[in-house]
């Protein structure tokens, strides 16, 4: 098995940004996010989203 093999992550799919406010909270924080209100899901502020790609990147 190769390195590339072990590391592959699934692309995932983003909302589209919103345009001015009202922005959706973030579900873990519950700070304003970069996505609309009218988005149904799970949306996370930058701080968040930051800190869920360093948690779950590939550590090689």
């Amino acid at each position: 098995m190769s390195d590339e093999d072990y590391c592959t992550i699934a692309e995932t799919v983003k909302p589209a940004k919103a345009d001015g406010p009202p922005y959706a909270e973030c579900v873990l924080c519950r700070e304003p996010t970069e996505y609309p209100e009218s988005y149904k899901g799970i949306t996370l502020c930058p701080v968040c989203e930051w800190q869920e790609a360093q948690r779950t990147a590939c550590s090689g």
